[in-house]
């Protein structure tokens, strides 16, 4: 059974991996998954929200951006730093700070919204997390997040990484948090709804092989995988990411299209 000690190792570990790279560029890519979870959880003006595991700022400045009072929050100090620089180009009032998914430093019922979009999946304690989303929300409150599905695009590029440099025994996929069913285990009685659905988001890139060069160049879980590896395994990852954006890729003229599938969940807190 993997102990506290080894899941701490192991965030100690993401954060270093999600420090590297150029995360900024990735975040590109998702822009519109902040206001597909502020939309799903029917954000009102005027309300008290966290955004949790937040990155470079994507949901916090989409909920200031229909006046609530935002708090952001990382673990990573650059990406905080990159989610500062957004807000203040806005002209936006989000207060950022850092605070760790599994253990945030708010009281108890303290926000009318706890939201997270492709941040909150990574952490090594599902369940840690989860309890501490429904904490700090008040009572009556919602719980919202989007998560890539195990099956889409990105979770079996995360399969891909694992398959090459497999993560720690005992650690659970984070692609877990994309299914209702560990959702439903996660909250389990301490909400009293939980509504999932699935949707998709639309890429483009030039090419397969420019996809696999950008995420190995900017993207922390394929950087560091490819910097495990001598120059033969590195081009056989590659190989593998070229490979899996040909089967998801949908159009015929050299470039890539493909759908990445999430699911959004929004739960009600007991």
């Amino acid at each position: 059974m993997t102990t506290v000690t080894s899941l701490e190792e192991v965030k100690a570990r993401q954060q270093k991996m999600w420090s590297s790279g150029d995360y900024g560029k990735i975040a590109w890519l998702t822009v519109p998954l902040a206001d597909a979870l502020c939309d799903a959880v029917d954000l009102r003006p005027g309300a008290k929200v966290l955004d949790v595991a937040g990155g470079t700022g994507h949901v916090a400045l989409a909920a200031a951006r229909r006046f609530c009072t935002v708090v952001g929050t990382d673990y990573v100090p650059g990406l905080l730093d990159a989610a500062r620089r957004r807000a203040e180009a806005e002209a936006l009032p989000v207060r950022f700070e850092e605070a760790d998914a599994e253990d945030l430093p708010y009281p108890d019922d303290d926000y009318d919204y706890v939201l997270s979009a492709i941040g909150t999946m990574f952490a090594p304690d599902h369940a840690r997390t989860a309890g501490e989303l429904v904490r700090v929300c008040k009572p009556g409150g919602a719980i919202g997040t989007v998560n890539w599905t195990p099956t889409g695009f990105v979770g079996e590029m995360l399969k891909t990484v694992s398959a090459h440099v497999p993560p720690p025994p005992g650690v659970q996929p984070p692609t877990r948090w994309g299914t209702e069913e560990h959702q439903a285990e996660l909250f389990g009685d301490r909400v009293s709804r939980l509504a999932c659905t699935t949707a998709a988001i639309t890429q483009r890139f030039l090419s397969s092989e420019q996809f696999a060069d950008f995420f190995i160049e900017n993207y922390g879980p394929t950087l560091k995988a490819a910097e495990a590896f001598e120059n033969a395994d590195r081009e056989a990852f590659r190989s593998d990411l070229i490979a899996l954006a040909e089967r998801f890729n949908r159009a015929d003229d050299g470039f890539l299209v493909c759908d990445w599938e999430y699911l959004v969940a929004v739960a009600t807190k007991a």
